[in-house]
């Protein structure tokens, strides 16, 4: 099981971005203030943020440190080291999403030095990535790369192809710490005609290599817009959906501010009338003295 990969280059000055350039400074700063207690950069798939742990846009690993270092061309490069999920190994493996791109946020938290806030794995070629870039650099507000972006000013660098080579974890039992044995996978079985042939010295008859699946630049960027127009009608969607809630939470309050001042009013119309009353003199109810007679009880008879 992998632990980490080794260092591999994620980006180089010089390369346009939105109409940018990569400053030679945001490389050493990148490298120099990386930080994981501060800021975690994880890698994701496309540029593409899932809400959800079994999401297919779930992070697929971390960035654990990054490097500057001059290449070709006395140009300076930066170096990253990740820690990969498992399904980000076999990804690799399968030979899925080996292109990188770098999310760099030029004025990290407005503390004045660039920052590496994340890391996209893609199977976007460098040129087509670029090609996806100018077009954002153009139509801002079209860009299908706008909905992606942790913050507008963010910087997505043209995906570059990447080698990444993992590291085996070290059996801490092992007392020349040596890498952890690894399984390997069971051989092919063989048929009884296999066998005796292999014994009596004839070779099998090698097979033919199956033919790699062919893609058109075409249909790559074909599915990377329709992942990208996906995506954004999905932060659409969540977006009116919290406005129309936020109407409706507005709403109830209106009605409730509305019965409140209702409740006041009859309350003080209750306590004015119950003063009112207190006011009053306590009513005589004494029947008054009957006039007239001289006061003899007559009987008739």
């Amino acid at each position: 099981m992998a632990a980490k990969s080794k260092f591999f280059r994620v980006g180089t000055e010089g390369d346009t971005t939105d109409g940018r350039k990569i400053e030679r400074s945001w490389i050493q700063d990148m490298a120099a203030h990386f930080n994981r207690d501060l800021y975690g950069a994880r890698v994701w798939l496309e540029h593409l943020r899932g809400l959800y742990p079994d999401s297919t846009f779930r992070a697929y690993g971390d960035v654990i440190a990054l490097e500057a270092r001059e290449v070709e061309d006395g140009k300076l490069a930066l170096f990253a080291q990740i820690d990969p999920t498992d399904d980000l190994v076999a990804m690799n493996k399968a030979r899925q999403k080996l292109y990188t791109s770098m999310e760099v946020d030029p004025n990290f938290a407005r503390r004045g030095h660039a920052y590496l806030i994340g890391l996209a794995v893609t199977d976007t070629p460098a040129s087509l990535g670029t090609e996806m870039l100018a077009f954002s650099a153009a139509n801002p507000d079209a860009s299908p790369l706008k909905a992606r972006k942790v913050s507008p000013d963010n910087i997505f660098t043209a995906a570059i192809p990447t080698t990444i080579e993992f590291e085996d974890e070290m059996d801490p039992k092992n007392p020349q710490n040596k890498p952890a044995a690894t399984t390997t996978p069971p051989a092919e079985d063989k048929t009884l005609l296999a066998r005796i042939k292999e014994l009596v010295g004839v070779k099998p008859e090698p097979q033919p290599a199956p033919a790699a699946p062919q893609f058109s630049a075409d249909d790559i960027a074909g599915s990377f817009t329709a992942l990208a127009e996906a995506h954004a009608k999905q932060v659409a969607a969540f977006s009116a959906a919290r406005t129309e809630d936020a109407a409706t939470i507005k709403a109830l309050q209106d009605q409730v501010t509305a019965l409140t001042a209702g409740l006041e009013e009859v309350s003080k119309a209750f306590d004015a009338f119950r003063a009112q009353l207190d006011a009053e003199p306590a009513p005589n109810n004494q029947r008054p003295a009957a006039t007239g007679g001289d006061g003899k009880v007559v009987t008739d008879c």
